[in-house]
């Protein structure tokens, strides 16, 4: 088959077009997923979404492919390769293990596991079904972490020691539908509040930022103003290394929308605050990067857009044990922080 050169959109040597469907199609599938997979001719090329799947009156309002009430309804659209998986976070599980066992890869939303447990149950079920399953962690492809990370790796600040990660939001998001319940305020539904939804964003971020596993967490999670909320609206959590500290602020009680993010390292610093990210070498004049516009939304698409091309690569060797790494090292620092929360004691990562 020809190389793709982005143009033509004609597809990589020893690839082939996957068709797929979305499971789910509130707002995160219509806004990000979904232009995501149409981003370029190129994708376009390699994955094509053939259809969705979302049970909620009015789903297929504006839609441009069929919307299915049911996973069922999916045997009609042909052969599938794979299911992106937009439903909310309680179901991701079940709903993973589920298209696996049907013998569809797997790209699925964050968080994809919230334990050490259910990382294992995805694992054995994707080398039984020799198929992959990706999780979107689509930050990676963000251009301020990529440059924090391109410095952090070429030892611009010499070893880190300490990091503070923080997320600051007046409210968790309304969602598609402002005039009901946020799905990630709603227990059943979200398995958890601020410290899954964007937690997970910082959590495998920093975990690349520190080429290792973390051996400790402390944690505590509560409601700051958010009272109607059924989960918590602000975490704070210690993230233990070996010779190494982080700490994450998260919440949804703010006054302001801001991300923080700062690594501090012997030979100097790190800093991100808003669209601004700069580098202070010990002895050597600051240098500082805007990068206000790719970090605009509108730029959302392209993040997912490589994070897509990723897994169209997977697919293409048919497996794809980091990715199942990446999910399992998340999960078991989200489940030792929960414990830690509700336990009150330090809890350690083995």
């Amino acid at each position: 088959m020809a190389e793709t050169d982005g143009r033509t959109g004609s597809v990589p040597a020893g690839s082939h077009p996957y068709r797929g469907a979305l499971i789910g199609f509130g707002g995160i599938a219509r806004n990000a997923h979904l232009p995501g997979f149409r981003h370029d001719p190129a994708l376009r090329a390699r994955l094509g979404i053939v259809a969705a799947v979302d049970p909620a009156p009015g789903a297929s309002a504006g839609a441009d492919i069929p919307v299915v009430p049911d996973r069922a309804a999916l045997e009609t659209m042909g052969t599938l390769d794979f299911v992106d998986v937009c439903t909310p976070t309680a179901t991701h599980l079940e709903t993973t293990l589920w298209a696996l066992a049907r013998g569809y890869h797997v790209v699925c939303e964050k968080p994809v596991a919230l334990s050490r447990d259910e990382a294992a149950q995805l694992a054995l079920a994707a080398r039984n079904a020799r198929r992959v399953v990706v999780p979107c962690h689509q930050y990676r492809y963000n251009p301020a972490w990529r440059q924090m990370l391109e410095w952090i790796r070429g030892g611009a600040i010499g070893r880190w020691h300490l990091a503070e990660l923080s997320v600051y939001r007046p409210a968790a998001d309304a969602g598609s539908d402002p005039r009901a319940q946020p799905w990630r305020t709603v227990a059943a539904e979200s398995a958890g509040g601020i410290l899954l939804d964007h937690g997970t964003h910082l959590l495998y971020s920093l975990l690349d930022a520190a080429g290792e596993q973390a051996t400790g967490v402390r944690a505590w999670t509560g409601r700051l103003r958010h009272f109607d909320y059924g989960v918590e609206d602000t975490a704070q959590v210690a993230v233990e290394f070996p010779g190494r500290l982080a700490t994450l602020l998260l919440t949804w009680s703010a006054s302001h929308r801001e991300n923080r993010v700062r690594f501090i390292g012997d030979r100097g610093t790190i800093d991100w605050q808003g669209g601004i990210l700069r580098l202070e070498r010990n002895g050597q004049a600051p240098e500082s990067h805007d990068f206000s516009v790719q970090l605009d939304k509108r730029s959302y698409a392209g993040w997912f857009a490589a994070l897509f091309s990723a897994f169209a690569d997977a697919m293409d060797r048919g497996t794809d044990p980091a990715a199942l790494d990446d999910i399992t090292r998340v999960a078991c620092v989200l489940e030792a922080a929960y414990t830690s929360a509700r336990t009150g004691s330090r809890v350690a990562i083995g």
